[in-house]
């Protein structure tokens, strides 16, 4: 009991960080990684860059929720529970809006691909 108690809250912890639930994340872990996922995949073609920082920041943001939810339940409760259907449908309707966001920054040019790296790379 006491070890899936610990293993939960290394996983709420882990959640939290990638979750958008604090102002300081999203600025300095989801949209770096998203970013850096956008970048890779813009790799193989430029016109993916978009569609990369906002499955990177979605998946983020989704692995952070369900990370937390799972975590925090095994840390603070006696028995197990399962992550249900319903819970995720919440989780994941919360991250559609957080990449709303992220695509309206990529959209209006506050992220864009970066031409050195790609020059660099000969793309």
């Amino acid at each position: 009991m006491e070890r899936r108690r610990v293993k939960g809250g290394i996983l709420a912890a882990i959640g939290f960080v990638l979750s958008p639930l604090s102002w300081w994340n999203d600025l300095v872990v989801n949209l770096p990684l998203a970013y850096a996922f956008g970048v890779t995949v813009s790799l193989v073609s430029r016109s993916w860059f978009l569609p990369g920082v906002v499955a990177g920041y979605w998946l983020t943001n989704v692995v952070g929720f369900v990370l937390l939810h799972k975590g925090a339940v095994d840390a603070v409760s006696a028995e197990s529970h399962p992550y249900t259907t319903r819970r995720f449908a919440k989780d994941f309707a919360i991250s559609i809006g957080y990449t709303a966001l992220v695509v309206l920054l990529v959209w209006f040019g506050f992220l864009t691909v970066p031409d050195g790296l790609l020059a660099a790379l000969g793309r």
